[in-house]
């Protein structure tokens, strides 16, 4: 023992934990996606790659690789669908009409604060409406020729090639990220703290710039991957797997419905609120690296729609008293959710509003106050505790007989409890001995009187 110690970065496992998770991460997606079209987890692939090179039996998985065996034009066909769904967003949060909203002061001490385009709530229903009646296709005239109609998007689609589509995403998501960490070494970039370490996996992986942007530092890549692409992309492929359902059974189930009102609802709350994003910590404080860039545009979209996936091949068909019980946990979870980021945003921005100003708080040596009353006096993470009883709803509408569905709320829990962690050490850092009595006066992190 030379007594030297590794002093390096330690948050998710440091160099060495990064780079195995930035490896794992694709894997895991496109595993979930296989045991979601069988309805149960099945491990029987992993016996094609015994006996062969580990890259010859990678390319013939139709897990791992789908169709890089079969016809690879399919994954260049997806791929040209991927940019060209992400550039629509593009040109939507270019044209459309917009509030120019300013952030939170950057970290720099400048207290310069970035302007944002904030029109993502329009954005959302311009894509649903032009998938629904806008959808270009040729038909074939009796007299021989060929006409240009417009109608619903073959959504269907979406189905037949997930597991060819999240392969894709992955690899765009990589593409991205890529792009994001070299172009972070220009001058005159404002890097964030926890991905500027000098370890280049670690760094890749957390993200070096705060706050990357283009187009004459008006469009932040952040900000719309956060919200728009990925997002989105989600609620479509709900709306894939319900209108593939239909088409199998000539109706839509109960649990089918429910999962897309949820999730729906929960997409749409997200954009229209998409200026309280403005204030959390991965746009004040993560950067912008392959953690949020493969989040954004590969983990939500392709995993968070796990349930509808399932259903469509393995619907439980559950009872109208289970569906009432499940709408109700739903329904609480977003009361919750909702109202504790509503009450924590309006404080944000104007103490002195009548909705908030009764709100007991404790005064920190910063300046800024924490809220130790109302939905934050209850617990510190009340917010999380809600977002999590929703996602629980979610995988209960999978019914009972498979955990692949209930993936979600193992993960969530997982992720919710790291972030708090991540959340806490951050601001006792920050605030210092005001956290802590803080952390007195709200003694609770997620349940009221229990944890």
């Amino acid at each position: 023992d030379n007594g030297m110690e590794y002093e390096g970065p330690h948050e998710f496992g440091g160099p060495i934990g990064t780079l195995v998770t930035t490896l794992a991460l694709p894997i895991v997606v496109l595993v979930l996606a296989h045991f979601a079209s069988k309805g149960e987890v099945d491990i029987s692939f992993l016996s094609s790659l015994k006996g062969t090179k580990f890259w010859d039996g990678v390319l013939a998985s139709s897990v791992l690789c789908p169709s890089c065996a079969t016809d690879v034009t399919v994954l260049g066909w997806c791929t040209v669908g991927l940019v060209s769904w992400f550039m629509f967003q593009v040109v939507l949060e270019r044209l459309l009409p917009c509030a120019l909203v300013e952030g939170a002061p950057l970290p720099d001490g400048s207290g310069k604060k970035l302007t944002y385009r904030i029109n993502g709530h329009l954005a959302f229903w311009v894509t649903l409406l032009l998938l629904e009646v806008a959808w270009p296709s040729i038909i074939a005239l009796p007299e021989g020729e060929e006409k240009v109609v417009f109608g619903r998007a073959p959504l269907t689609l979406l189905y037949d090639y997930y597991a060819e589509l999240a392969l894709c995403t992955i690899g765009l998501s990589f593409l991205l990220s890529f792009y994001l960490y070299f172009t972070s070494f220009a001058q005159s970039k404002l890097l964030a703290k926890g991905g500027n370490t000098g370890y280049a996996t670690y760094d890749f992986f957390m993200g070096r710039e705060l706050n990357p942007r283009s187009l004459n530092n008006t469009f932040d890549w952040k900000e719309f991957c956060e919200l728009r692409p990925g997002l989105m992309g989600w609620m479509i492929l709900n709306l894939a797997m319900m209108q593939k359902q239909y088409d199998n059974l000539g109706y839509v189930t109960g649990s089918m419905i429910l999962i897309n009102i949820f999730q729906g609802v929960y997409v749409w709350d997200a954009l229209y609120q998409e200026k309280a994003i403005l204030t959390t910590m991965d746009i004040t404080t993560d950067g912008f690296g392959f953690m949020l860039a493969f989040g954004d545009l590969a983990w939500v979209p392709f995993t968070y729609s796990l349930q509808s996936r399932y259903l469509v091949d393995n619907d439980p068909h559950l009872s109208l008293p289970a569906l009432l019980l499940i709408l109700i946990t739903n329904m609480a979870g977003y009361t919750i959710f909702r109202s504790a980021n509503s009450q924590k945003d309006a404080f944000r921005r104007n103490p002195a509003d009548k909705a908030v100003s009764h709100l007991q708080y404790l005064q920190t040596k910063r300046g800024t106050r924490l809220l130790t009353s109302g939905w934050w006096g209850m617990a510190r993470k009340i917010n999380y505790t809600g977002d999590w009883i929703m996602g629980l709803s979610w995988c209960m509408v999978c019914g009972w007989d498979s955990i692949v569905p209930y993936y979600y709320a193992i993960y969530f829990c997982i992720l919710l409890v790291h972030r708090s962690v991540r959340d806490d050490m951050m601001c006792h850092e920050k605030y210092g001995d005001d956290w802590l009595e803080y952390k007195r006066l709200v003694p609770y992190r997620f349940i009221p009187g229990i944890i």
